[in-house]
Order: C-alpha cells, then structure tokens, then sequence
C-alpha cells in the first residue's frame, strides 16, 4: 500500500526550506511546537527542534533523504523515550541501542505513514555511502558498531569499503552475537532496545576472553595476524566498558516496574505487535505490515489514516472575561477551603535544611562545645537553605465527548477551574487540555479514494474523523479564562489524546509530572474497532508510566477508568466532582500513598 507521505514538495526552492520541512515534521508528530533547522553532524532531536544535515540540502539528488533523516526525527520523537539513550555517557552501547530503537520506532511509523518508506531506505543509502567514504579513518570499534547497525537492518554483512582482514573479524563478531542480534529485532519499547544492546556489547566483549586470534580463525586463517589479533583483543575488551545509558532510577527500579505492570504490559506488547510486525528479519525500514488477519494483529494500536486533518486550537486567554470571572467565584466557593488547608501543609511540608560548619550564620548549638575545647576552631555557624517541594507540573486531560453533555461538563469545567486556579496561585504550572473527534469532510474523501483503489486499509482504526484537540490553559500562561471556554464535541479517541498530553507534559523540566483524566466512559469513534481503542489504551497508559509520569484516570458516574488506568477515582455523585479531584490531587501534591 501507498499512503501518501507529507512530502513537501519543492522544498529547496522555496524561500524557507526549513518551514517547509518544520511543517511537514509537524504532520509527522502530530505535534505543532515541532520545527526544524539545519546543522552539521547526523540528525538529532533538541528538544522541539529536529536538526537534519545541512550536507543534503544543497544537493538536489539527496532531497529524498533528506526527508527520510526528517521521518527518522519524527519517529524516535513520536515513540521514543529519548532520555533513556540520549546521554553523554550513553558510548558504543547508547548507539547499539539507538539503531535497535530507530528500527523500532520506524516500523510504527511506517504504519503510519507507509508512503515514507522510501525516504528512510535512500537515507539508509546515503548514511552508506558517508560510511564508506570515511571507512579508512574510522577505529575498529566504529567499523564494528557500524557492522552490528547493518545487520540489525538485514542490509549486506560486509560494509563497503572494507578490506578482507576486516570484514574476516567482522563477520566472526556478528556470528558470535548472531543470538542478541535476533532477539534485538523483538524490542517492543526503548527499554528493551537498552536491553538489548546491552547483550550486543556483552556477548561482543565475552569474545575477548575466548580470544581474537581463535574468533579470527574460525572465520578463516591467515598467517601474520598475531599482533593484529591481540590489537583487536584488547578492543573487543574495551568495546562498551565505560558505557552508562540507565536513566535516574537504574535499571532495578525499571525492572520492578516491568514486574509491577507485569499483566497489562502483555496487553501493551499486543498492541504493538502490528506496528512490530511491520519488519520482518529481511524486512527493509519501512516494509508493509503483514498477517493483518491472525489473531495477534487484533490487539494493536489505533492506527489513523492519516493525521493531517487533525487540529489543536489554543484557546489559552481567549475565553469570555466576566463568564471566567463567575466560574473562578464558583469555584473558589467550592474548593476555597481545600485550597487553604492545602496551603497550609505545603508550607508545612517545606524542609528547611541546614549548612553547617560556616564562618557566618546563626550559632549551631551543635558546635558549641567544640568552639569552647577548640581555640582555633572558627566554624560554629550554621545557614538555612530552602528546599521547595513545589517542583512539579499538572496537566488536567478533559475528555469532551458528546456524552460529556449537560451537567457533566458544566462541573468538569468548574473543576478545570477550581484546580487550575488554586495550582496557580500555589505556584504550580499546570495545563489545561481537551479532546474529541469529529467527522472530516477532507477526511472522508481520502478515505473513499483510498477505499476506491483497493487499498488494505485493515491496520487503521480511524478512517473519517480528525482529532480536534484543545488547549484552555497552557504551562507558564497567567490567563485563565481560556477554562470559560470548555464545550463538548463528539467522540473521544482516548488513547491518542493521551499520548499527546503526555508528549506535552514530557517536555516540561520538572521533578514531577502529574497527568489527570477526567473521563465518563470507554473510548469511542464511530469508524473505529471498540476492542482496538481499548487495547491502544491500554498500550498509551503504559507508555505514560514508563515516562515516568504519574497518571490518575477519574471517572465522572462511570467506572471505565478502572480498566485502563492502575490509579482510578469514580465520581458516583456528579455534584462531588470538583471536591473528589481536588482531594486527589492534593494528596498527590503533599506525597501521601496513593
């Protein structure tokens, strides 16, 4: 199948390639703070900003790579957990682990996007040839990362550029990890890319204490090569010794929560499983999906046709003034006595620690006795330093579907106001969001053309409506009568919106990140499989936990919430909603148990 690729055509004519291709890794990611610069080196993501090689935009034959480095960018920022492996220490096993993930996240995107197949296997082609070029420079440890990222995406075992002694150990070395090797093309999150490299590099410097000559020979004798093969001893020894790539936490605390979630992360792993399937061993990047019909390729993510209709409007200060006026006095007059008590137990919460052993300060009743025994002793004082316990950032996921209607959203409004209005004035950031789904007209119509050509359209799930996503209150804004404007639309893809508003949250810089979910029942499209948008659910949630992201799913008169999300509060009183949301987040905020 070939779906169309957001291709923006004739790029580098235009007076502003970048916006060009800022507005295509916008499509891309679904994301519209996306933009996109040019730079030396390979492609990398700075945070919002996606830097592609300025080499490839003066030539007009490398265009298509270009936009396959770009499909690369947006695949790791759309499905990656970039912290895990983007770190200055992350060496020879961060790289591994980035060409297991890259393929990973490639595959979903091709998914998506089947049409950018072909960008990613002539970027694939370029990145070859870049090697090649600079193949007689590059220490052994590099030729063998490169070698190890080849196979990892079945392309020809001898690298171009390489001469016979080379390629001898570097075929010896993939046959000795042939088993890692395989088992890496199963990753099914960043954390087992991590993983998996990990094997790569171990089962690589595990040939060290076998012995290069043997390895050397296995492949083939050839007389002469005693001092190469203990040159290459010792590189095989240090191949990945000093690497740390293991987030804050450390890979214990991130086994305990696979353990933890050990039940629905099976249902997150099916979910994947077609968006996995999309490569198979000699598969190249972007191959098309197969086995649509058996019976694993039923629990997946809810796939769209294609994401370009899709809107986010910013309604942050855009609401009516007196209507924000009267919501905020209701508000306060519903939850102004939880707010105060919550004041009063963060000022209470707030440590105050001590620097001792200074030459200025207040006396340290401590040291006193010491200042007596001691005439040379000149450090009794001590210094107060303050340690906030506000460093952390909500984001409040309203679901605005049309069951929402009536006296639903009226208190889901008035409880986005009583806590976005007491987080501000406590000096928490917080972001208001909203989501539904509506029928596109364009939509509809790519939709019948698609159906028309005999396109396979079983691995999509939404076919005629476009997310319609909102922004009431977005992080750092002071304005808060965007809120007056919460309405109701139509359906509510929730898994997809999820994603979003983590995507958001994740770039915040802060010590911790709360997520709540204000829902009334399961997820819902009127194109889609009920059973896939529970599944896709259920695959976000975990993916929202594995970002470390404390998530709170609160159902108003309806306990769906409890199915998908592992913390869950049911409203069973309508008229409770604002004072049951404030009761827990406050209890998140002072670090009480959940």
């Amino acid at each position: 199948m070939s779906s169309p690729h957001p291709h923006a055509e004739g790029f580098a004519a235009s007076g502003d390639p970048e916006g060009a291709l800022g507005r295509v890794a916008r499509v891309l990611t679904g994301d519209p703070r996306v933009s996109v610069a040019f730079g030396a080196g390979e492609p990398h993501v700075q945070g919002e900003r996606f830097v592609v090689p300025a080499r490839l935009v003066d030539d007009p034959a490398s265009e298509a790579a270009l936009f396959g480095a770009l499909d690369l960018l947006a695949a790791r920022y759309r499905y990656s957990e970039a912290a895990r492996l983007d770190t200055p220490q992350a060496g020879v096993t961060g790289r591994i682990a980035q060409a297991v993930e890259d393929r990973r996240v490639l595959a979903q995107l091709a998914f998506a996007y089947p049409g950018a197949r072909h960008y990613v296997e002539r970027w694939r082609a370029q990145r070859t040839a870049d090697i090649a070029w600079r193949w007689s420079a590059l220490a052994w440890r590099e030729r063998l990362v490169w070698a190890i990222e080849r196979a990892l995406w079945s392309e020809a075992d001898e690298p171009s550029g390489a001469r016979e002694r080379d390629a001898t150990a570097l075929a010896a070395a993939l046959r000795a990890i042939d088993g890692p090797l395989a088992a890496s093309r199963a990753s099914r999150s960043t954390r087992a890319s991590v993983r998996a490299a990990e094997a790569i590099v171990a089962g690589v410097r595990s040939l060290a204490s076998r012995g290069a000559n043997n390895m050397m020979q296995t492949a083939g004798p050839a007389e002469g090569l005693d001092d190469e093969a203990a040159r290459l001893a010792q590189a095989l020894d240090e191949f990945g010794a000093q690497d740390e790539i293991e987030p804050p936490g450390g890979g214990a605390s991130a086994e305990h929560a696979d353990r933890e979630n050990g039940t629905v992360s099976q249902a997150a792993a099916e979910a994947e499983s077609a968006a996995g399937a999309a490569l198979s061993e000699a598969d190249a990047p972007h191959a098309a999906v197969a086995s649509h019909g058996d019976a694993h390729a039923r629990a997946r993510l809810s796939i769209p046709l294609t994401t370009a209709f899709d809107t986010v409007t910013d309604l942050t200060g855009r609401g009516d003034a007196a209507a924000w006026r009267k919501l905020r006095a209701l508000a306060r007059a519903e939850t102004g006595a939880l707010k105060t008590h919550l004041e009063r137990v963060l000022k209470a919460d707030e440590l105050t620690h001590w620097k001792r052993e200074q030459e200025r300060g207040e006396i340290d009743r401590a040291a006193l006795a010491r200042l007596a025994a001691s005439r040379g002793y000149r450090t009794p004082f001590r210094v107060a330093r303050q340690a906030s316990g506000r460093d952390t950032v909500v984001t409040l996921l309203l679901d605005l579907s049309g069951s929402m209607a009536g006296r639903k959203i009226e208190l889901a409004r008035l409880c986005a106001a009583a806590l976005c209005d007491a987080l501000t004035q406590l000096a928490f950031d917080a972001e208001v969001l909203g989501y539904s789904s509506v029928e596109s007209a364009e939509m509809r119509a790519r939709f019948e053309r698609a159906r028309a050509a005999g396109a396979d359209l079983r691995g999509y799930n939404r076919f005629v409506e476009r997310l319609d996503l909102r922004v009431f209150k977005r992080f750092g804004a002071r304005d808060l009568s965007g809120l007056a404007a919460i309405e109701c639309g139509f359906e509510n893809p929730d898994g997809e919106a999820l994603a979003w508003a983590a995507a958001r949250l994740a770039q915040r810089k802060a010590r911790r990140r709360l997520l709540f979910v204000l829902s009334d029942g399961y997820p819902s499209t009127s194109d889609g499989d009920a059973a896939v948008l529970r599944t896709d659910l259920l695959a976000r949630v975990q993916a929202v936990k594995a970002q470390g992201i404390e998530l709170v799913g609160i159902g108003i008169l309806d306990d769906a919430v409890e199915a998908f999300y592992p913390n869950a509060v049911v409203v069973r009183k309508l008229h409770e909603l604002p004072t049951v949301a404030f009761a827990t987040l406050s209890r998140l905020l002072v670090g009480r148990p959940y």
